[in-house]
């Protein structure tokens, strides 16, 4: 296996691979893993982090044990698509905790986001009170999801 485009060789994407698993992984457990010592993984994983291809490290949390079971999808329609207009957007979506993800879209509308609530009775007043007055809104359509099928964490793709 060769050097990936990235600059990732088969050590670094064992590392991803395994950490995409066990995120708490000991460090001698990992480099036992991919066939490397203690010290020259620790190097890999320093640099990997550096780099910012390991962004960080934290629990994932059911939301369905949480009570946070509802989801939608959100198309949101801007009046104003100008870089000022979108930045404003961006800066008023990213606080608003039940927005888990928020994208902009080349489409027929701006942004897609996905909302997680306990309920629809909590989604349609997060609706009215947050998403409905974030900057330059126009409209909005909502779509609820029935079923998760598939809904996991960003995993390196192996070679």
């Amino acid at each position: 296996m060769g050097e990936m485009v990235s600059g990732l060789d088969r050590f670094d994407q064992k590392i991803l691979d395994v950490m995409a698993v066990d995120g708490r992984i000991s460090v001698t457990d990992l480099a036992r893993k991919i066939g490397l010592s203690k010290t020259p993984t620790q190097a890999r994983l320093k640099r990997l982090e550096e780099a910012g291809i390991i962004r960080g490290y934290r629990a994932l949390f059911d939301p369905i044990r949480l009570g946070r079971d509802h989801v939608a999808f959100v198309e949101a329609r801007l009046s104003d698509t100008r870089e000022s207009a979108l930045a404003a957007f961006n800066a008023a979506v990213m606080r608003i905790p039940e927005v888990e993800q928020c994208h902009l879209i080349a489409g027929s509308f701006d942004y897609l986001l996905k909302v997680r609530t306990s309920s629809m009775t909590d989604y349609r007043m997060l609706l009215a009170e947050k998403i409905s007055t974030l900057p330059f809104i126009a409209n909005t359509s909502t779509y609820v999801a029935m079923q998760a099928v598939k809904e996991e964490a960003v995993k390196p793709v192996s070679s």
